[in-house]
């Protein structure tokens, strides 16, 4: 390969990555980034760009087609925070919380037991 073919592909290279930033860049994930701070919503831990991964965007009326460009409908939560979010929307099976609490166990197994042990020595 000549040097010109060489800089040619680099050139290639070079402007398909740009493109690339400049499409991410109009990501809600990225615009949220550039609007607020880094840090989480709900445990206000701070992110730097070594761990920059780990902060989510979450849409607050859980309509992820819903991206207003002011961010009126996301929040930066990190991964943790955000997984427990969802988790009180929809369980694993789907369902969704409606702030019932189970009522708690009532049975004893062990009931009776010290009569049951009397007899015995």
């Amino acid at each position: 390969m000549s040097p010109t073919q060489d800089s040619s592909k680099m050139d290639k290279i070079i402007l398909e990555a740009r493109r690339n930033a400049e499409s991410r860049a109009k990501t809600y994930r990225e615009q949220a980034l550039k609007l607020y701070p880094w840090v989480c919503g709900r445990c206000a831990r701070t992110f730097t760009r070594q761990n920059l991964q780990l902060l989510e965007v979450h849409h607050k009326n859980n309509n992820h087609d819903d991206n207003p460009a002011d961010g009126s409908n996301w929040e930066l939560l990190c991964t943790y925070c955000h997984e427990n979010e969802h988790s009180k929307v929809k369980d694993s099976a789907g369902r969704t919380d409606t702030g019932n609490t189970a009522s708690p166990a009532t049975f004893n197994p062990f009931a009776g037991l010290k009569d049951k042990l009397k007899g015995k020595t």
